[in-house]
Order: structure tokens, then sequence, then C-alpha cells
């Protein structure tokens, strides 16, 4: 027969976090679950001004990048 294991100061610790941790109010968990499982199933697509967003970030790096390119090489408004 095994003897059960023997309450560590670390053990007592992680019994006492596990016990005395904060739940949130039934209320607000019944909530959340009815919020979460409404929205399971629907999968919206990007809105456009998301997709315009992405595009101009991505343009404005490229033109950054490009600037940069044109600089090391010589020539442009930061050539040295």
């Amino acid at each position: 027969m095994s003897d059960p294991p023997e309450e560590t100061p670390s053990n007592e610790l992680a019994c006492r976090l596990e016990r005395e941790r904060p739940v949130p109010a039934p209320g607000f968990r019944g909530a959340l679950r009815r919020q979460l499982l409404a929205t399971a199933g629907r999968h919206e697509a990007v809105p456009a001004r998301v997709r315009r967003l992405i595009f101009a970030y991505a343009g404005c790096g490229a033109a950054l990048l490009f600037v940069a390119l044109v600089g090391v090489a010589g020539a442009g408004p930061f050539a040295a």
C-alpha cells in the first residue's frame, strides 16, 4: 500500500490558492456562455473598412521602404 503524499508548504499553498481563487458571478458566466454559443457558428467576413486599412498600412510601409532604399542607393531626399 502506498502512503498519501505529505503536505509540503508548496502543495498547501497550491491547494489554498485553488480553493480561494476568485470566480466570476454566476450571472456573468451564464451571459458570457450564451453570447459565446450565439456567435460560435457565425463567421463574419472581414469588413471592407478593415481591409482598406490593412492595404493602406502595407502601402505606406512599402513606400517608406522604397524611400529608404533610394536613400541608401545615393539618391532621393535622404541621400548622404
